[in-house]
């Protein structure tokens, strides 16, 4: 069962969000106001469903009375009863407590772990693979720190990635990464393992962080491109260091401004992150053993080439679909972590 009262306070708040917004408000008002309606309005569309369906099921035993109904009901009984259970259950999914961070932009950050060559262009190819996995989404993919190494995998990588729901969809993808094929150089044939770290931050908002000023240093530099390549003239790349603990963030753009501006916001979103580390730890004491954990040294998910196959370590799910996955078709992969991790929640609450 479903709880009324709740369904009938989200009910209430969504029309008092549709009145406030007919009342002509604007500017960060009406921005956050469209926000919270836009997140409610599916909600509240299951719900005027829900008690359709309930009002029908109603009327349709009331028939089985009246003679001349009884067949009409009789025929509408089955379909309505069998219609109830299914959007209870996407009502309770629905009413599970959200990650106030979901609908976020986020930064996406990608690093070689072991394997020396071979994990940076592994790297080099989970940054594909999510940028095209954007691309299908509608989403803007920026890379605002890149740096490659001379065969044409990445020392490091970080991006930018805004659209609708980015945090809520890629926050299942922080973790190792771990590939086993044949490389490239590999004469003999042989299968290598070798990792990378991906880690996804939900973008930070001013709210969020307040830095104090004294607690920074600022170090301006030469950029510099692939193996040292193409110096500039001036010295345009910053480099920001958060003393307090030690986080280190550097943006190498032509533009000063704009790097003071993009490590500053990377250096807010890691803050932040490590704020709901710190407040996710001290909640669950069993943190570390729920999907989308956020802990970057577990490794999540194989991609095995040989084998043309993915296996997400975390939820048992093999698809022997490696060339469409690398491509960025990730929503069954995304879509299987998502449901694993609402049905702990209900198990949670229902416990």
């Amino acid at each position: 069962m479903v709880p009324l009262e709740k369904l009938e306070q989200i009910q209430q708040r969504f029309e008092f969000l549709e009145a406030r917004m007919n009342d002509g408000v604007s500017g960060e008002e009406i921005a956050k106001l469209a926000r919270e309606y836009s997140e409610l309005k599916p909600v509240v569309d299951q719900i005027l469903e829900y008690k359709s369906l309930v009002t029908d099921l109603a009327d349709a035993k009331d028939m089985l009375s009246d003679p001349d109904m009884r067949d009409l009901a009789e025929e509408e009984l089955p379909r309505l009863k069998a219609r109830i259970p299914e959007i209870e259950a996407a009502l309770q999914i629905a009413l599970l407590p959200k990650d106030a961070a979901d609908s976020r932009p986020a930064m996406l950050e990608i690093r070689p772990g072991t394997g020396g060559d071979e994990a940076s262009l592994f790297a080099g190819e989970l940054l594909r693979m999510y940028q095209r996995y954007s691309e299908a989404r509608g989403w803007v993919f920026e890379i605002i720190e890149e740096q490659t190494t001379e065969l044409g995998g990445i020392k490091e990588v970080v991006a930018h990635v805004k659209g609708d729901g980015v945090f809520a969809r890629l926050k299942y993808e922080s973790g190792v990464h771990r590939v086993q094929r044949v490389p490239e150089t590999e004469s003999g044939g042989r299968i290598h393992t070798s990792a990378a770290t991906v880690a996804v931050l939900p973008e930070a908002e001013d709210v969020d962080i307040q830095i104090d000023a004294n607690d920074l240093r600022i170090d301006t530099m030469r950029s510099s491109g692939a193996g040292g390549q193409h110096v500039n003239t001036t010295d345009s790349a910053v480099r920001i260091t958060h003393v307090p603990t030690g986080l280190v963030v550097t943006s190498s753009e032509k533009s000063q401004h704009r790097n003071r501006e993009i490590a500053m916001q990377v250096l807010k979103t890691r803050l932040f992150d490590l704020e709901r580390q710190r407040v996710d730890s001290e909640r669950s004491a069993d943190r570390k053993s729920q999907v989308g954990s956020g802990d970057r040294s577990e490794r999540i998910r194989t991609y095995n080439f040989p084998q043309g196959r993915m296996t997400d370590h975390r939820i048992n799910l093999t698809l022997y679909k490696l060339d469409q996955i690398m491509q960025g078709d990730l929503d069954e992969t995304i879509n299987a972590l998502t449901a694993d991790a609402q049905a702990a929640l209900l198990a949670e609450l229902n416990a």
